[in-house]
């Protein structure tokens, strides 16, 4: 009895397949047309995708070769003009090479004596949502310390605050602007402690420990 009732289930489970097949194999088999489309249009873009990367890549560094080359001897009218083309390549680069020509730029802006065209784009990149955090982190620190002594204190210290965090990789730099502009405001005490715990922060670099050490020193007497 038990093998007839097998038989039975399986040729209902047969017959309602085939009419399942029957009623919804048009559906079944567009969608599986459309899975392969998607499989095939997901490469397409990937391979696209690949190619526009390899294209900045080799422009990105174009441009940069003669200011890498040159590095403290370029001139200043050169500098310029090569921020201008990191700029003008920024407008139409994948969102990785835009930020790095951006950050480019504005060091060589600054480098120039165009104070104004480097705080613009170290603003854009530190408020740019898709950029990585850490190239954001970089720029907020640039804009700190090239706007320390010039901008409002408050402002700087508020900007520059999340980046003073042990975590942060650019923390030791990030408290030594803080520290600078404590002094600006004529608030010693404070500039000594943060300049003492750089002066022996295993975690900062050499430069950062040293420039506190020294600086130390001299507001001690």
């Amino acid at each position: 009895m038990v093998d007839i009732f097998d038989e039975v289930t399986e040729e209902l489970h047969h017959d309602r397949a085939v009419a399942l097949a029957k009623r919804y194999g048009g559906y079944l088999l567009a969608a599986c047309v459309l899975v392969l489309a998607g499989v095939g249009a997901q490469q397409v873009w990937q391979s696209r995708q690949a190619a526009r990367a390899d294209q900045a890549a080799t422009q990105y560094l174009a441009l940069t070769q003669t200011a890498d080359q040159q590095d403290a001897g370029i001139s200043a009218d050169q500098a310029t003009q090569t921020a201008k083309a990191l700029v003008q390549f920024a407008a139409t680069a994948p969102e990785g090479y835009k930020v790095l020509a951006k950050l480019r730029a504005a060091g060589l802006y600054a480098d120039s004596g165009h104070g104004g065209e480097a705080i613009s784009l170290w603003n854009q990149v530190s408020g740019d949502a898709k950029a990585d955090g850490s190239l954001r982190d970089l720029a907020t620190l640039l804009w700190a310390e090239a706007q320390a002594g010039h901008a409002p204190d408050d402002q700087v210290l508020g900007r520059i605050q999340p980046l003073t965090a042990q975590g942060n990789a650019y923390h030791a730099l990030a408290r030594e602007v803080q520290a600078l502009v404590y002094l600006h405001q004529g608030k010693p005490d404070l500039a000594k402690a943060l300049l003492q715990q750089l002066s022996t922060d295993p975690s900062a670099p050499d430069g950062v420990r040293n420039r506190a050490q020294g600086l130390l020193a001299s507001l001690n007497g």
